[in-house]
């Protein structure tokens, strides 16, 4: 009795720690996740935290380690080795590494929006960092080609710069604060270009359906594209409150002359307001979708249902990863 109290009070490590089926459980989970102070942590802390890990799971952790000792290696652990390799990942790959990255990176988009030369520069950054996001934590089964990684960063970069370049034009007959939100509107665009293109191969072959058990058991392209969608979402969401709340505190500094006080300010303050932004937008946008999502079996292409149906009769709703 007293040994299977001590193994039920262990630490499930494939599961988070907080209940993913309401949103602030998601979102706990996710403030862990993408903790940019994590980013700093030096190489022995990061390999301490993985030893910690793999000794809790072999049952073999040093005495008296407690439960919010192994959850902190855990949320450590995680930030940076890949879930499927458990390989050591590229420290801009890194989820710690959004907010610092993108602070800076958007900052710059919404400091210098109106010169051709800087919107082609910064959108191409951004697109080249979220190539290098995707690329860190794509599939551990799964190695993408050269063609599946360039034609979606190629076609993103020049959406991106299509949008931008084009509604610049449009905007200079606007007022100024139209202006400010083209770099949103590239980003978004972008998004919806790159995140369909990465994931092409789910649309056009389905992504893998479970039960509730987590047991595949087929694949459908409608949930791909529910998928999808919920991913594409996601992120436009991450990077509206940062390109859309700074432009326009910064269009109000601006009719009230106070830049000209202070001419050096615009870009160190809308930098430092956009992370602090971030620091919280990221989080609470990745949990507007749980991670294992649900898609009811009616809802499913005929072939799918047919084949699911074969092989579960009484199922009702089919899970799938989402992705991030």
């Amino acid at each position: 009795m007293t040994e299977t109290k001590l193994i039920n009070r262990r630490i499930d490590l494939d599961k988070p720690r907080y209940i993913q089926d309401t949103y602030m459980g998601r979102a706990k989970h996710f403030f862990l996740t993408t903790n940019p102070l994590n980013i700093f942590a030096s190489n022995s802390r990061l390999e301490a935290a993985a030893t910690l890990v793999k000794q809790y799971r072999e049952g073999r952790e040093p005495t008296y380690t407690s439960k919010d000792q192994v959850y902190a290696a855990k949320a450590l652990y995680e930030s940076a080795f890949h879930p499927g390799t458990g390989e050591k990942m590229f420290i801009l790959g890194r989820m710690s590494a959004q907010v610092p990255c993108n602070m800076f990176i958007t900052g710059f988009m919404l400091t210098f929006y109106k010169s051709p030369a800087a919107v082609i520069l910064w959108q191409w950054v951004n697109q080249t960092f979220n190539a290098i996001v995707n690329y860190t934590n794509r599939s551990a089964t799964t190695v993408p080609t050269v063609k599946q990684m360039m034609v979606p960063y190629v076609s993103a970069t020049f959406g991106a710069l299509f949008t931008a370049l084009t509604l610049n034009h449009v905007a200079k007959y606007a007022p100024p604060l139209i202006g400010r939100f083209v770099p949103f509107s590239a980003v978004a665009a972008a998004n919806c270009i790159n995140v369909p293109l990465m994931r092409q191969d789910e649309l056009i072959n389905g992504i893998q359906v479970t039960d509730e058990n987590d047991v595949p058991i087929g694949k459908s392209k409608k949930a791909a594209v529910k998928a999808i969608f919920q991913v594409v979402v996601s992120r436009i969401g991450m990077a509206a409150p940062g390109m859309i709340i700074p432009p326009l505190f910064m269009n109000w500094a601006e009719q009230n002359g106070i830049w000209k006080r202070y001419p050096w300010a615009p870009a160190p303050i809308q930098i430092i307001f956009t992370g602090i932004i971030l620091t919280l937008a990221t989080p609470m946008c990745c949990a507007l979708f749980p991670q294992k999502s649900s898609m009811a079996i009616s809802k499913l292409e005929p072939e799918a249902r047919e084949q699911i149906l074969r092989i579960n009769p009484s199922i009702t709703h089919v899970y799938f990863n989402k992705g991030l």
